[in-house]
């Protein structure tokens, strides 16, 4: 059985089984999870000193304070510290860094323990 379909310019028809196969692969698209890695960056220059940051009241007992850090966005930017909630209560935020290496400094993501 044939059904018509109206695509907005013109009317296709489609078969149930080609309808149900493009109706699934649309919904299950949007629950790949693909975990992209940063792309590495090295620098041949030390970052900044980091400026002293004021950390701000804590907004609850689930927060736990991600400080500031240099970031390279082709001239040295700041990115400040912020509130981030804890995804468990034993978890501890392992902050990111700049290592220096034999290539120059390299950016170490910070992550959860």
């Amino acid at each position: 059985m044939w059904q018509e379909v109206n695509t907005g310019m013109k009317m296709v028809k489609c078969s149930p089984t080609v309808m149900a196969f493009s109706v699934a692969v649309i919904l299950l698209s949007g629950c790949v999870v693909a975990r992209e890695r940063p792309a590495e960056v090295v620098i041949s220059e030390p970052p900044p000193a980091g400026p002293v940051e004021v950390v701000p009241v804590t907004p609850g007992p689930d927060y736990v304070w991600v400080g500031g850090y240099w970031a390279w966005r082709g001239r040295w930017a700041w990115e400040p510290g912020h509130w981030i909630v804890r995804p468990h209560p034993r978890a501890v935020w392992v902050p990111g860094r700049w290592d220096h290496g034999r290539r120059g400094w390299m950016w170490r993501q910070g992550h959860w323990r």
